[in-house]
């Protein structure tokens, strides 16, 4: 019954979010978390993951949470759940694109889904940056201060090499590698003090 259960939760997913993976996120990550697929440290653990592998990345997220849970059919299951919904909505808007293009109704839909999408890929954003620098409480520890230190100290570079118009392939490797370094050390200075 997993593969059923997989399938239909990621079909509610992309059938309810608007703005792609990112505004996905809040809701991927409750329903995984709820249903006890994976805890939240893995799931945000590999968002890191899907953020640097090719493709778009909710089907990235449906494939592995899948994968995970029910092995090749249930990466399929869920794959194919998250990516239906909007298979056949772009079907229907592009068989309907001329007749609609102009309809007051449907451009007062679509602007009134902007501030929609930007709240949910900022919610994802607050969650996953909360629970990424282990700031569970507003208090403040080594180990967030560490985090945070070494999120500014690749996200300065990395603005850096994107406004200098380096090609974004190498800002990956470079973000990637630096993050690494970062994570290695600070578990080893973690063990160090403890």
């Amino acid at each position: 019954m997993i593969f059923l259960e997989l399938f239909l939760s990621f079909l509610k997913i992309g059938a309810f979010t608007f703005g792609g993976g990112y505004a996905m996120l809040p809701l991927i990550m409750e329903t995984v978390v709820s249903k006890g697929w994976m805890s939240e440290e893995a799931l945000i653990d590999f968002v890191a993951v899907a953020e640097s592998t090719p493709g778009p990345f909710a089907i990235n997220i449906a494939t592995y949470v899948g994968s995970e849970m029910g092995g090749f059919f249930g990466a399929v299951c869920a794959t194919l759940g998250v990516v239906l919904p909007s298979f056949v909505i772009i079907l229907i808007v592009a068989k309907c694109y001329e007749k609609f293009r102009k309809s007051k109704l449907v451009s007062g839909a679509m602007t009134g889904l902007k501030p929609v999408v930007v709240g949910l890929i900022g919610a994802a954003i607050l969650s996953i940056g909360v629970k990424a620098l282990g700031l569970s409480s507003f208090a403040f520890s080594l180990s967030f201060g560490l985090s945070l230190l070494f999120s500014l100290i690749i996200l300065v570079p990395c603005l850096v090499m994107a406004f200098k118009k380096l090609h974004p392939i190498f800002i990956v490797l470079i973000s990637a590698g630096l993050g690494i370094g970062f994570g290695y050390f600070e578990k080893l200075l973690a063990t160090v003090i403890s």
